[in-house]
């Protein structure tokens, strides 16, 4: 499962990485704040015929739906993540520079691991802070672009990676229901905002290709990624995945060197070897250590693996893997695991 996590954060990055040269194509004819609300409302519209199409063809529900007890951290993420976020980034990047711009957003990673650590005590040992510090330094040198002079948006696009590091933490909380459901709702409720907002600042629709053009880049590059986020989210917990994730930046540099003809530099070369570096800690890292699971009881898609070891009544789903309310009982054991849905407990020196 750990193998699985690594994978669906990594082709999260890349899809939301390849998501940027072609939003870049496209930002000739669109508005940008248009083209924010665009990319959400592609995002939202296409994962709810996703979402729609399972039902009308009746595949078996094998993922735990969102609970009335989710909707406000729902709502949470919807609003540090969808609205809030954009809106400092729209109004930030209007008085700075884009070098010092570019540079700002890789403090999204910084700040979903910073979270993690230090509000949500996920463990964090010396070698993914390793890691994570090279795929960082690697997207900060992918960035840079000479001296930036950093003006007082700054601050607003700082506070918009702090809004997204808020929800991505948030995020996790709800990592154990269907993340179609999840990412379809942010995006028709961020696409809504957004969308509203440019048009009550003049904004107007682009012609009918540019529309269907940017709601496609929208449902792969942010719905499908999203999903596969919340999904990561599941099985790494949120500082190993928003590290896996800060390698979008190198994924859109590359493909804008194939698409738009931008040179291959020495400072891309350099960007990709770090993080490969710390894509390499990652995956050598091991945490294994006696650990303690309290009883607890959720509704979430499984196998009968160690962690799932519970008797079944007369309408419990036959096959695997499946979905039903289940119980944990009290153990002590001892295996390599991550800050998972079943290991997000605490650390003491024991490593």
């Amino acid at each position: 499962m750990v193998r699985t996590g690594i994978a669906l954060a990594l082709l999260s990055a890349v899809l939301f990485g390849a998501s940027t040269p072609f939003a870049k194509l496209l930002l000739s004819a669109v508005d940008p704040w248009m083209m924010a609300g665009l990319l959400y409302l592609g995002a939202g519209i296409g994962l709810a015929a996703v979402h729609l199409s399972r039902g009308v063809l009746r595949f078996s529900a094998v993922e735990a739906p969102l609970r009335r007890s989710d909707a406000p951290w729902l709502a949470l993420v919807i609003l540090a993540g969808g609205i809030l976020g954009p809106l400092l980034l729209m109004f930030g990047l209007a008085r700075t520079d884009a070098a010092g711009a570019s540079l700002l957003l890789n403090l999204e990673g910084l700040a979903t691991m910073g979270i993690a650590w230090l509000i949500f005590r996920e463990n964090v040992d010396r070698l993914l802070l390793l890691g994570a510090f090279a795929i960082l330094g690697g997207a900060v040198l992918l960035s840079w672009q000479g001296q930036a002079t950093f003006q007082w948006g700054a601050l607003m696009i700082a506070g918009a990676c702090l809004c997204w590091g808020v929800d991505n933490n948030l995020t996790r909380k709800l990592s154990s229901a269907d993340p179609v459901q999840i990412a379809m709702l942010k995006g028709l409720v961020a696409g809504a905002v957004n969308l509203l907002l440019a048009l009550a600042n003049g904004a107007t629709f682009p012609p009918a290709p540019i529309l269907l053009a940017a709601g496609g880049v929208g449902f792969l590059g942010y719905g499908v990624s999203l999903a596969f986020f919340v999904l990561g989210l599941r099985h790494l917990g949120a500082a190993r995945t928003g590290a896996y994730f800060s390698l979008a930046p190198f994924v859109g540099a590359v493909l804008a060197v194939f698409m738009l003809g931008e040179p291959l530099t020495v400072k891309l070369l350099i960007a990709g070897g770090l993080m490969a570096l710390g894509l390499w800690l990652h995956l050598a890292e091991r945490h294994e250590h006696e650990h303690s699971h309290e009883a607890m009881e959720h509704d979430h898609r499984h196998l009968h693996d160690e962690h799932h070891q519970h008797q079944h009544g007369p309408d419990a789903p036959p096959g695997e893997p499946h979905t039903h309310l289940h119980r944990h009982e009290p153990m002590v054991h001892r295996h390599p695991h991550y800050p998972d849905l079943h290991h997000r407990h605490r650390h003491g020196n024991a490593h």
